[in-house]
């Protein structure tokens, strides 16, 4: 059973339509994610599937009790507070020592747990996010443009913790990114979208798809080879899922 499936979903704001006629599933363990140009509607469909907002036809289902774990685009902290890493994800309550270590074991910084948040490099409290989000051992992982501001080297690194994640612990993860050949390299499929769904499937295969460079250009396919030969090659999982595309007109 997918974990979220979304149905002839249309999102309006006024007489601007944000998303039209989307459908699409997230199954238990894949890695997902969503890319398009800004106003693309990828914010609003996240949105739409955390119940932020409501469409206005169509409807998104979740699996019985699914756990979701967020990880935003950013959070502001004043700089000047004196707070560890530890206290801050211990805020959001019911945590242990334990549960705090393993999230950020599993985010890939247990260095960190003594550190000042005013402290951090912007890497690292990314990382961070990622753990509070992991301390719920969620079942699907969502993240918004979770490495703006980042460069494109702590931007890889930081996919390839995403993939290490989905390996460990087994959750989903449904990404939206506008850092197109990096994010699709850690992705088992990708959804091209533009309001409405271009095409989908594998990278590769959407990488070369002609609704896709109508929208961003052929030069990621090349961009998208390079990465993937110097990655370690960790795809078995993907190498088993989603091996077609489809193209909406």
């Amino acid at each position: 059973m997918s974990l979220v499936q979304v149905d002839e979903l249309c999102v309006t704001y006024g007489a601007t339509t944000a998303l039209s006629r989307v459908s699409l599933r997230i199954d238990p363990g894949e890695i997902v994610t969503i890319v398009g140009p800004n106003g693309s509607g990828k914010t609003s469909l996240l949105r739409a599937i955390i119940g932020a907002i409501k469409p206005f036809k169509g409807q998104v289902s979740h699996a019985h009790d699914l756990k979701i774990g967020y990880v935003p685009q950013k959070l502001h902290i004043d700089e000047t507070l004196p707070i560890t890493v530890s206290r801050f994800l211990n805020l959001q309550g019911g945590v242990t020592s334990t549960d705090i270590s393993e999230a950020l074991t599993q985010a890939g910084v247990p260095e960190l747990e003594k550190a000042q948040l005013s402290q951090l490099s912007g890497g690292q409290f990314q990382r961070v996010l990622l753990a509070r989000a992991l301390i719920a051992k969620p079942d699907l992982l969502l993240l918004d443009e979770a490495t703006q501001g980042l460069d494109q080297r702590g931007s890889a690194s930081f996919y390839q913790q995403i993939e290490t994640v989905r390996n460990t612990t087994g959750c989903a993860v449904l990404m939206i990114s506008h850092e197109l050949h990096v994010v699709m390299s850690a992705s088992d499929r990708v959804i091209c979208l533009n309001s409405h769904i271009c095409c989908e499937g594998t990278p590769a295969v959407v990488a070369s798809a002609p609704e896709y460079r109508a929208l961003f250009g052929s030069g990621t396919g090349g961009a998208l080879a390079l990465y993937r030969h110097e990655h370690d090659h960790g795809h078995d999982h993907a190498d088993h899922h989603h091996q077609h595309t489809k193209v909406v007109e």
